[in-house]
């Protein structure tokens, strides 16, 4: 019965996220788009995908990979987000090199540039934080709550920018799958207590 309902979870998380990509793929506007634009778009969808996964990872909420498996993964996810945002970035910089370096220097006139910047470095300064965690001698308190802090700003920042484009996502499945990354986040800071005076597994 646990293995049936654990299966079940990660065929409706599956579909969740499988949906909005299919949506993108069978937009019309591809037609009109340079094979590297469409991948840097996806790049981008992906990493949507990736928000809403974080945040169920690092609270244990998915059954097979809670506790430290739930941890590791929640690592290597935030690797391959990472990821997706360079290959995003970087398919949009061969596309159209002088947009990239309007948005890069927040001159661009598109709104939407500057909410995807600040995800953008933010996502890069948790991932540095998680990196050299060890080297900066951070107590486990404030490593928890500056990386929280970093978290709500990169999902509020991409759920900005996705909302503010208007491309290849389909509309429904984006405020959809925006709203659930919204609310899996604050779901975990408020359940794990990161802001309260001791943070779940402090002692």
């Amino acid at each position: 019965m646990n293995r049936l309902r654990a299966l079940l979870i990660w065929a409706i998380l599956a579909t969740i996220l499988a949906v909005p990509l299919l949506a993108a793929a069978a937009s019309p506007l591809l037609q009109w788009r340079q094979p590297v634009y469409i991948a840097a778009g996806f790049a981008g969808i992906t990493a949507m995908a990736l928000l809403l996964l974080q945040p169920l990872l690092a609270g244990g909420y998915m059954p097979g990979v809670s506790g430290l498996r739930g941890r590791r993964v929640h690592r290597w996810t935030g690797l391959l987000l990472v990821g997706a945002i360079i290959l995003h970035v970087g398919g949009l910089w061969l596309t159209s090199p002088p947009d990239v370096i309007d948005a890069l220097l927040f001159r661009s006139p598109t709104p939407f540039s500057v909410w995807g910047v600040i995800a953008m470095w933010a996502v890069f300064a948790a991932a540095f934080l998680a990196a050299f965690r060890r080297s900066l001698a951070l107590s486990p308190r404030l490593w928890r709550r500056l990386h929280s802090l970093l978290a709500m700003v990169i999902v509020a920042g991409s759920v900005v920018h996705a909302l503010l484009i208007e491309g290849t996502m389909e509309t429904y499945s984006k405020a959809a799958l925006c709203a659930l990354a919204v609310a899996a986040t604050v779901k975990v800071i408020f359940d794990l207590k990161i802001w309260a005076r001791r943070s779940r597994g402090e002692s």
